[in-house]
């Protein structure tokens, strides 16, 4: 049985995110780009949706995009929303957090 998403909560500054992509992308010119993950050129940073801030969190709010330096997340590990659906949550840490938005954004 999977853990609830609901009762796993950040505490401090720290910062829960979701939807990381580490899958196979696309690029502007239609170039499919196999998935990089663990290789050389996969060192770059990634956007993560937020899931989850701990109670002195003030940069970010829970819905927001960030792009997080790369590497400066922790390995995923599975929760289950109330759905059923399995999803992906990892910790960032704070100082890698580069920029904010409210909507994804191509990766680089």
């Amino acid at each position: 049985m999977k853990t609830k998403i609901d009762s796993v909560k950040p505490i401090r500054d720290h910062v829960m995110i979701v939807d990381m992509n580490f899958e196979t992308r696309t690029s502007a010119g239609g170039i499919i780009l196999n998935s990089d993950n663990g290789k050389s050129d996969g060192i770059r940073p990634r956007w993560g949706k937020v899931y989850a801030v701990g109670d002195e969190q003030y940069d970010v709010i829970p819905g927001e995009w960030i792009l997080v330096e790369h590497g400066r997340w922790t390995r995923g590990f599975e929760l289950e929303d109330d759905q059923g659906h399995v999803v992906v949550a990892r910790f960032v840490e704070t100082k890698a957090i580069m920029m904010v938005s409210d909507e994804p954004h191509e990766e680089f």
